[in-house]
This record gives structure tokens, C-alpha cells and sequence, in this order.
């Protein structure tokens, strides 16, 4: 899926239709009682962060989403089915967290208390204008500390309707969006047919949470991964690390603005060799991850390079269609000296992944609570480095026919993420930065250096 923001995903004028939780649902939630699941380690530390980034005068922007094209004339009761029943079918939707006395406890919704209202809020002649006000209206309906926090909405055409669905990250990850589309498509196809169907509900991300809390709460300050990450942040110096290029922070703001830049890096012949050389050592995101390594060292020359990479959690089957926050972080060290060939360079990241794969298993959270004061988190973010294989999501063949790309709010921080998504095209990279004039040319020095060790590599 093409990861990027609201302004480089085709926005095109029509008439903007929205869905929300109805009224009498939003209503019925405040006098719920409290949810005995608990939230997740990685939910609860969510929260604090961007409640402590509105302390200190910061709006944090958190949401993903997905956009994709409906063709023809839509039907919109049909849609309003289909995003229903798409909605129920997951139960982290109706379920929210609220803080209480310091802490933070879920509540959650039965399902046949919930149900949508639909909203014509107007035509938009101008794509650009229409991009910033979706822009704005994401960032205010998915408010991490609100409640419901994600939206619907529809701009509707006479020739195709493009349909935009937006979360707080509470509720979602990025394997979580490579589903919505053919989902949703489906479920409208049958809909618009004059099919029906009840909710089917798919394993449950409240449940997982509670699972996966009651494993880490067996773990203590002596146990191996929290070992491993008190090591790893000694030796970034007392924090978390930051991509070792150029940024031009300097004395500004501790929390700047960001922005996003995004685009197709190689096509699929290029992509396919490349990977075809990496599938001994242990597939594209090690290829990747080796090439970053290398990319930066050539911008920027450094002994190690150091990164949290993320893996999804979904250890087991029964989580694959499971719309949640699946997702943990491993610390990654690669030493950079210039190795004599590129499976050389292989082989290193493929030690340096395996080494620290487990602790993946084990939410960051709540190794940094067991770490206590020991470690003060500069920043409210880590930096991140995400691959994302989407080719086989049923429908994915279609996703550029049918405009698809996979969206994330702009937000502000001075951490920098990487994102390389593998799709049937080639392989797309999106990274989000503080928006500087020296963080802007050492990111695209960083893209320009990934495309030419890809194309050497396979030369």
C-alpha cells in the first residue's frame, strides 16, 4: 500500500459526505461502566504522550487511514451498510479508554448499541482546498484523547466516489489498513446488490490486549529483553536513537513541525531481482534494512547505525484479520564499517535481527516503566523503520486502478520514521521528518542513495 498524507493521495473536488457513531451511541458509551480488559501497554503509553505533548502547548496528529475510489455512482445507503457492518465486525471500535483517578480504563460498547449517522457536509470545487479541510476534520475527529475517535467520509462523483477512512493509531496499525479496502468494496458490492448480511465478528484486538498485558506483566527488571534494551539505549548515549543524518533542529522548537515526503523508489523488475538476492539471508525487509544501513553511512559516516525496526505481533492466525495495534519494536545495531560486498552487508543485518527478534514480543512500554526513571525519553517518539509487504491482501493487484493508498496525519516531533512498503508496482518509501530545509535534502539524499544500492546491488 503507498503510505503518504492527505495532500499526495489524488484528492479530486466533489461532494463531501461524512458518517459518524450516531449521537444516541456517543451517548450511550458516557454511562458505560468500565470494561474489565484492560487497555495495552502500548494504548496506555499512547495516551500519556500526546496528553503530555497538549501540556506542553502540542496537538499531536496520530491517525492512520485509507482512501480508496468506489467506480460509477454510489449507492450511499449501501455505503452506510457496508461501513455498519464493516465497523461491528471489529470490537476495538466500540471500545474506548477514558482515564480514571491516573489511570486509564476501557469501556466498551454492546453492538447493537452502535450505529452510524450519515452527514452531506457540502460540495468542494477546489482538490486543494478539499485536502485541507479533510486534513483538518481527520486531525479533530480522531483526537487520541476523545472519544469515538475515527470518521468516515465519502467525496462523492458521478463517475467514482472516494471513500477516506481515518483512526487515532490507538485502534489501528498498518496491517490492520491493507484489509479495509476490499473489505469495505465487498461488503458495499453486496450491499448495493440488495444483499444483506449480519456481522461476523473477526477476533478481537480488546481481547489480544488483556492476553498480551497479562504475558508482560509476568516479566521484571531483570528479565532478558529489558536487559537487552537498557544496553541498547546506554549505548545510544541515554536515549532512544534518531536517524543519523543532517536534521537542523539546532535551537528550535523541541517539538517541530514535520512533513512527508513519499514515492516509488524502484519499479517490480528492480524490486524483484533485489529481493530474489536477499531471500537467503532473510527476505526484503533484511535487504532493506541493509541498504538504509548503508545509505546513511554514505551521507553521513558513523561507526553504527541504530534504529528500532517494528514487527508485527500476530503470532497467531486467529489476529490475521483483526483490525488493532499489533505492533512491537526491536532494537537494531549494525556496525558500519563498509563491508567488501553487499551480501556481506546481508548477513550483518540478518545477525543483528535475529539476535533481538523476540523482543518484539514484549511491549516497549512496559519495559520503559520497569526501567523507571533510569532512562529519561527526550522525546515523545522513537524513531522507526517499517517494511510492509502488501501483495498478497486480496484485491492488492487493484489498489492503483482503484486509487488506493494507505494515509497517516502530519504531526510535529523531532524523531524521524521510515516506511517501505512493497507493492505489485515496485517498492514505495515514505518518511516523515521535522520540516526543515537541512532534514528535507538529507531525506532525499537518504531515497536517491536507496535507489542506487538497490540498482548496484542486483547490477
Amino acid at each position: 500500500m503507498r503510505l503518504t498524507d492527505i495532500h499526495q493521495c489524488e484528492v479530486r473536488p466533489g461532494r463531501l459526505v461524512e458518517f459518524t457513531l450516531s449521537p444516541a451511541t456517543v451517548a450511550a458509551a458516557r454511562e458505560l461502566p468500565d470494561d474489565a480488559r484492560p487497555p495495552a501497554y502500548i494504548q496506555e503509553s499512547h495516551l500519556r504522550t500526546v496528553r503530555s505533548a497538549r501540556e506542553e502547548g502540542s496537538f499531536l496528529r496520530t491517525w492512520l487511514g485509507v482512501a480508496f475510489d468506489l467506480p460509477g455512482e454510489v449507492d450511499l445507503d449501501a455505503l452506510e451498510a457496508a461501513l455498519q457492518l464493516w465497523t461491528l465486525r471489529h470490537e476495538t471500535l466500540r471500545s474506548g479508554l477514558r482515564e480514571v483517578g491516573g489511570g486509564v480504563r476501557r469501556f466498551t460498547l454492546d453492538a447493537d448499541a452502535v450505529a452510524l449517522s450519515r452527514t452531506v457536509i457540502g460540495d468542494f470545487p477546489d482538490a486543494e482546498k478539499l485536502a485541507g479541510h479533510l486534513e483538518a476534520r481527520f486531525g479533530q475527529a480522531t483526537y487520541a484523547l476523545g472519544w469515538p475517535n475515527f470518521l468516515y467520509a465519502a467525496v462523492v462523483r458521478d463517475e467514482s466516489t472516494s471513500v477516506y477512512m481515518v483512526f487515532d493509531h490507538s485502534n489501528v496499525d498498518g496491517c490492520s489498513m491493507l484489509r479495509i479496502p476490499g473489505a469495505v468494496r465487498a461488503l458495499y458490492e453486496s450491499a448495493a446488490a440488495g444483499c444483506g448480511g449480519e456481522p461476523v465478528a473477526d477476533s478481537s484486538y480488546v481481547d489480544f490486549c488483556e492476553l498480551e498485558r497479562v504475558d508482560a506483566d509476568r516479566i521484571d527488571a531483570g528479565h532478558e529483553a529489558v536487559v537487552r534494551w537498557r544496553e541498547f539505549i546506554r549505548r545510544c548515549g541515554g536515549a532512544m536513537p534518531n536517524f543519523p543524518l543532517e536534521l537542523g533542529l539546532g535551537a528550535g522548537p523541541r517539538m517541530p513541525e514535520q512533513r512527508v515526503t513519499s514515492g516509488m523508489v524502484v519499479d517490480a523488475d528492480t524490486a524483484e531481482a533485489f529481493e530474489a538476492l536477499c531471500r537467503p539471508y532473510g527476505g526484503g525487509i533484511v535487504g532493506y534494512l541493509a541498504a538504509t544501513s548503508l545509505a546513511v553511512q554514505e551521507i553521513n559516516p558513523t561507526d553504527v547505525f541504530r534504529t528500532v525496526v517494528l514487527f508485527h505481533t500476530r503470532a497467531k492466525s486467529r489476529w490475521s484479520d483483526s483490525v488493532g495495534w499489533y505492533v512491537g519494536g526491536v532494537p537494531v545495531e549494525i556496525p558500519c564499517a563498509r563491508p567488501s560486498s553487499f551480501p556481506d552487508a546481508l548477513a550483518t543485518v540478518r545477525g543483528a535481527l535475529r539476535a533481538n527478534r523476540f523482543l518484539a514480543r514484549i511491549p516497549l512500554a512496559r519495559v520503559m516503566h520497569l526501567l523507571g526513571d533510569e532512562f529519561a525519553m527526550e522525546s515523545s517518539e522513537h524513531v522507526s523503520l517499517s517494511y510492509l509487504d502488501g501483495r498478497d491482501t486480496p484485491g492488492s493487484e487493484g489498489w492503483e486502478e482503484q486509487r488506493v493508498y494507505g494515509l497517516g496525519g502530519v504531526t510535529c516531533g523531532d524523531k524521524v520514521g521510515v516506511w517501505i512498503n512493497r507493492v505489485h508496482e515496485g517498492v514505495w518509501l515514505a518518511c516523515r521528518y521535522p520540516d526543515t530545509a537541512v532534514a528535507d535534502k538529507s531525506m532525499r539524499q537518504y531515497a536517491e542513495r536507496m535507489r542506487d544500492i538497490l540498482l548496484t546491488a542486483i547490477s
